[in-house]
């Protein structure tokens, strides 16, 4: 069974803290096909530790929910502000173990629910080529390609794609 709730309190910052590490050793694997050096990636996208996890995604205007299946931490994803206009998704894995479960699905469609309440007009995110099934994922739920909306290094501009969907503050159900 499928749950998906707020992280709230230290133990799941820490669950959090886990698999966005888990979710930095896969990046860091799968962007060596691309000739981008690991640390790279390391260094831009997964340097959080448990404490900095807590003290963003445990303001009020964003959030981060995990997932669990019969009890046992299987995702997760986060959503915070970007600017007056916009939110963006970050954060967001699924392990391997538990994948084919619809559990992306689940928790994208959970996030957005959370965006869908919030003031923001735009939903932004900032992925990659080698993240395909998120790709199609982000396509089937509406999002849109993007210019970027920040800075990356050259090394990965290559592969760096974002994207972008308006907030329909109603439920986007599929």
């Amino acid at each position: 069974m499928l749950t998906i709730s707020r992280a709230c309190t230290a133990e799941d910052f820490t669950i959090s803290g886990e698999l966005c590490r888990m979710f930095g050793a896969w990046d860091a694997e799968a962007c060596r096909d691309y000739d981008i050096p690991s640390e790279v990636v390391a260094a831009f996208f997964h340097s959080e530790d448990n404490e900095a996890l807590a003290a963003k995604y445990s303001q009020a205007d964003a959030s981060l929910l995990l997932a669990r299946w019969h009890g046992e931490p299987a995702g997760c994803i986060a959503l915070a502000p970007f600017d007056d206009g916009a939110a963006e998704i970050h954060k967001f894995y699924v392990d391997s173990a538990f994948r084919g479960r619809g559990i992306g699905k689940a928790l994208l469609q959970a996030i957005l629910a959370e965006a869908d309440k919030g003031p923001r007009s735009t939903v932004l995110l900032h992925t990659t080529v080698y993240m395909k099934s998120a790709v199609s994922l982000y396509k089937a739920f509406g999002f849109t390609p993007c210019p970027p909306f920040r800075n990356i290094p050259d090394a990965i501009k290559h592969t760096e794609v974002f994207m972008k969907r308006p907030v329909e503050h109603d439920s986007f159900i599929m």
